[in-house]
C-alpha cells in the first residue's frame, strides 16, 4: 500500500512535467493548408552562438512539402517539427555544399527511412572545382555502399537494393559534361523542370571560390526566389533570375559596415535593397543572419530602403509567408 502511495505521488510530480514539455514543443508548425507556402526551417548561419537552426527552407502546396532548399545543421529538426515528410518531396535544391547548408542531409535521408516513398528523390546543386566537390560526387561521397561515410544508408544509392528509394543527384550545368574543361561561372540561366506545376531556373553567383547557385521557383503563377549565399558580384545575375517574383528570400550575413574579407562572401544590405527593387517583389524576406547583424536591424532597414519600398521581415525559424 505504501508503494503504491508512492508510486502515486512520483506520477503526479512527474506527468504536469511531461506536459508542461510536450505544450513547449513546437511540433507541427507547419503552413496552412491552402496554396502556395514559403516556410524558413532555418534562418540562421554557421555560429554556434546563435539559438537558430543553419539555412533551410520549405516550399508547400495545398498543405504538402514539394521542394527543400538546403539542409543545415538543425534544419532536420525543423523539417520535422513542421509536420513534413521527406515521401511528399519532389525535390531537392542546394545552393552550394558548405556545412551550414548540407550537414542534415544525412540526417534527413536516415529519418526517411521510416517513410514509404516509393519514387526517386533527385538533389540538383552546383558543379565542382577544386575548392569543392560536385553535388553528384559529394552525395556519393556520404552515401555510396562501399566507400561512403554513411555506407550503410548505401540502398539509397545502389541500384541493386530494392527496399528503399532511390537518391538521384544532379550537377546544374548549362553544357555538355567535359572532365578537360574547368569549371568557371556561366553567364545563362539553368531551366530544371520539376514537376507539371513547378519549373525551377538557377543561376550561378559569386561566393567567393566556392561554386555557388541561387534559385528561382515558380509554382503555379507564384515565383519565389532565393538568392543563396552571394556577394556584390552576383546583383546583376540575381536582378535577371528573379524578375518577376513575388517573393524573395535573400542571405542577410553582414551588417552595412563589415570588412573587405566578409564581403568576398556575402553582400551588404544596399545591394539586397537594390535587388530587390528591381526584381520587383512585393515581399523581401532576411535570412541566414549571424551573429554580426543580430541587433543591426534598424540600420539595415534604412540601407534597403534607399532602393526598396516593398514589405521587410527579419525570418525566425519556422516562419510561414505567402508569396
Amino acid at each position: 500500500m505504501k508503494q503504491r502511495t508512492v508510486f502515486a505521488w512520483l506520477c503526479a510530480l512527474w506527468l504536469p512535467s511531461i506536459a508542461a514539455a510536450q505544450s513547449d514543443n513546437p511540433a507541427h508548425q507547419g503552413c496552412a493548408a491552402q496554396g502556395v507556402q514559403v516556410q524558413v526551417l532555418g534562418s540562421g548561419s554557421a555560429e554556434l552562438q546563435l539559438p537558430r537552426a543553419a539555412t533551410s527552407y520549405l516550399i508547400w502546396l495545398d498543405g504538402h512539402p514539394r521542394v527543400l532548399v538546403d539542409i543545415g545543421g538543425g534544419a532536420a529538426l525543423r523539417f520535422g517539427q513542421s509536420g513534413a515528410n521527406v515521401a511528399d518531396l519532389d525535390a531537392i535544391l542546394l545552393t552550394h555544399l558548405h556545412a551550414d547548408h548540407t550537414a542534415d542531409l544525412p540526417v534527413l535521408v536516415d529519418a526517411s527511412r521510416r517513410e514509404k516513398r516509393d519514387r526517386p528523390l533527385p538533389i540538383y546543386g552546383p558543379v565542382g572545382n577544386k575548392y569543392m566537390p560536385s553535388t553528384v560526387t559529394f552525395v556519393r561521397a556520404l552515401f555510396d555502399s562501399t566507400r561512403g561515410i554513411y555506407r550503410y544508408l548505401g540502398d539509397f544509392l545502389s541500384p541493386l537494393a530494392k527496399n528503399t528509394y532511390k537518391l538521384v543527384p544532379h550537377d546544374v550545368r548549362d553544357r555538355p559534361r567535359n572532365v578537360a574543361v574547368r569549371w568557371k561561372s556561366t553567364t545563362d540561366i539553368i531551366k530544371v523542370q520539376v514537376d507539371r506545376r513547378i519549373s525551377v531556373r538557377a543561376g550561378y553567383v559569386a561566393h567567393g571560390v566556392v561554386p555557388a547557385l541561387a534559385w528561382r521557383v515558380d509554382v503555379g503563377d507564384k515565383s519565389i526566389g532565393f538568392g543563396g549565399d552571394a556577394n556584390d558580384k552576383a546583383a546583376n545575375r540575381l536582378e535577371e533570375l528573379m524578375q518577376g517574383t513575388q517573393m524573395l528570400l535573400m542571405h542577410y550575413a553582414i551588417p552595412g559596415d563589415a570588412t573587405a574579407a566578409e564581403r568576398r562572401l556575402h553582400m551588404l544590405p544596399s545591394t539586397i535593397g537594390r535587388i530587390a527593387a528591381d526584381s520587383g517583389a512585393s515581399h523581401l524576406v532576411l535570412s541566414h543572419r549571424s551573429v554580426s547583424t543580430l541587433g543591426k536591424e534598424e540600420e539595415t532597414l534604412a540601407a534597403i530602403r534607399e532602393f526598396y519600398r516593398g514589405d521587410v521581415t527579419f525570418a525566425n525559424d519556422l516562419d510561414c509567408f505567402t508569396p
